[in-house]
């Protein structure tokens, strides 16, 4: 068995909010492997998943580039090592030339971004260069550009702090949705920014997947329904505990047998057939609503709009497709946030002051 540290526990706990004796068992029966810890640690509804954010160390900025003809978007990220660094002006614009270089070059990878020439120099040259003029190490992280294809548009939005850039392309049905649709992609940006989705849809998320995030989605409302039990809060009645978790578990079998039960209580509840048609589709919007809630959590057509909680993406887009006289379909979204899936260094102070001292 691989042996428990303190500082694997430490971290377990840091990013799970689990106690400590209950991160400890967790790393015991997965013999040390820390993701299995953390599932295990969510479907016993002791644990939230891993927050990943609270682990970042990495500063610098996001920036986001737009054609003018809105057929081509970038965005990329460059990594500094202070936030002081990141307000420098100089670090500012080095972002933004940075970004339009890779655009108006159609590079797609930092291999050919240092290969390429800028300001008739050799990229990596130009870097070493700001690099020694704003006096910190610069990295070009990563970066990516969307393009769209015939009757396709795209856009972006960087959030006013320069952390957070989201890209996205849609395919339309007519050039005058294109150019109906450009300032409404705008707004989902917007709301991919804010809401973090992480799929485009339920159809991308896999099965097995779908299946252990339900029972850690169940642990998680049992343990919060003991704790409303417990405070007796009128204003906070226990969460009804789905059968499912995404829509991609709800088979045309499962939605003609919930359809089924509805009409069975409009019977029981003695409503005259001639309304039935009126009242069932919303209750079976209820009824995939209830039984999606992983959709409304990780993809971006299940989440509920930032700008109107009463609708899906899914719904808005639809609705929009009325106004607007054509069809529009999201193809792909690209979000980056600053030091996204980069880890903290770990601080030891006595061997800080130790190497100052040396």
């Amino acid at each position: 068995m691989a042996e428990i540290s303190a500082q694997m526990v430490k971290e377990l706990r840091e990013n799970t909010g689990a106690g400590m004796m209950d991160c400890k068992n967790a790393l015991k029966e997965t013999n040390g492997d820390f993701e299995k810890a953390i599932q295990l640690l969510r479907e016993k509804g002791l644990g939230k998943a891993a927050k990943k954010a609270d682990r970042l160390a990495a500063e610098g900025l996001v920036s986001v580039k737009v054609s003018d003809d809105f057929k081509s978007a970038t965005v990329s990220e460059i990594n500094s090592e202070t936030d002081f660094v990141a307000k420098n002006e100089q670090f500012i614009a080095l972002t933004k030339d940075t970004t339009a270089h890779i655009q108006s070059n159609s590079l797609q990878n930092i291999e050919e971004l240092h290969s390429s020439t800028i300001n008739g120099v050799k990229f990596e040259e130009y870097l070493k260069s700001q690099i020694a003029t704003i006096g910190e190490n610069l990295v070009v992280r990563r970066f990516a550009t969307l393009k769209a294809g015939n009757n396709g548009v795209v856009n972006g939005y960087i959030h006013t702090n320069g952390r957070v850039g989201v890209i996205i392309a849609a395919a339309c049905d007519s050039q005058a949705m294109v150019e109906k649709s450009a300032d409404f992609l705008k707004q989902i940006c917007m709301h991919i920014a804010a809401m973090k989705p992480s799929y485009l849809s339920y159809k991308e998320l896999d099965m097995d997947f779908v299946q252990n995030e339900y029972k850690a989605l169940v642990a998680e409302l049992e343990k919060e329904n003991e704790e409303r039990r417990r405070l007796k809060d009128p204003n906070k009645p226990e969460h009804k505990i789905p059968k499912f978790a995404s829509r991609k578990q709800l088979t045309d079998e499962i939605l003609k047998q919930a359809e089924e039960d509805i009409k069975a209580e409009l019977k029981a509840q003695n409503k005259p057939e001639k309304i039935w048609q009126n009242i069932i589709p919303g209750k079976l919007n209820s009824f995939i609503a209830d039984n999606s809630q992983l959709d409304s959590r990780l993809t971006l057509m299940g989440q509920f709009y930032v700008m109107d909680d009463k609708k899906t993406i899914e719904q808005v887009i639809a609705e929009k497709e009325k106004e607007f006289g054509g069809k529009l379909e999201i193809v792909e979204f690209i979000r980056f946030e600053v030091g996204e899936g980069l880890e903290k260094k770990t601080e030891d102070f006595a061997a800080e002051v130790a190497a100052q001292m040396a």
